[in-house]
């Protein structure tokens, strides 16, 4: 497994498996500790498992967290999904830069997403199933949604959208999410 920076959004880093594949399939490490490390993260900061499955067309964000933020890895486990950071760290040097990514079962990439960046992807498998590895225990009082469709992010979003949730459809844009986390 290699770590490699995404140079859009500064901290963020892909961890490339290894795959051993054979007649029966592969197998591949998805986390390493080491590796971790190697990049400055410490293994041992993550606290939840959480997994996700949506249908083609399903999108998820954008979501971030508010105070301290939420660090954590992005693992597509089976099938494809269009996975997107945006970067809201004030004092970042890539402030407000965006990343794209293409997330895979068939690749088992991990994304590691800085705290303080909004993360959302849209399924473009029938299922999509996405494994989450976060650094803080959930707390909805401190959660952040971001209109998908916000002019100035412009995300391409590759498909039309066929569901989303009620908070997701109903979320601010950049601006006046911004101006809430302010105050």
């Amino acid at each position: 497994m290699k770590a490699r920076e995404v140079p859009e959004i500064a901290g963020a880093y892909l961890f490339e498996p290894t795959p051993y594949t054979d007649e029966r399939g592969f197998f591949c490490r998805t986390f390493d500790a080491g590796v971790a490390r190697s990049v400055g993260l410490d293994p041992g900061a993550f606290v939840q498992d959480s997994v996700s499955r949506s249908a083609r067309g399903v999108l998820r964000g954008l979501h971030l967290r508010s105070g301290a933020g939420e660090a954590k890895l992005v693992r597509c486990s089976y099938g494809r999904i269009f996975d997107v950071v945006v970067d809201l760290r004030a004092s970042s040097p890539t402030y407000r830069n965006r990343a794209f990514f293409e997330l895979s079962g068939e690749t088992q990439v991990t994304l590691y997403v800085p705290a303080g960046c909004a993360h959302g992807f849209q399924a473009l498998t029938e299922p999509a199933d996405v494994s989450y590895r976060i650094d803080r225990p959930h707390d909805p009082a401190e959660d952040v949604t971001i209109a998908f469709d916000d002019p100035q992010l412009a995300i391409p979003w590759p498909l039309p959208v066929t569901s989303m949730s009620r908070r997701d459809r109903e979320a601010p844009g950049l601006a006046e999410a911004l101006k809430r986390e302010e105050s």
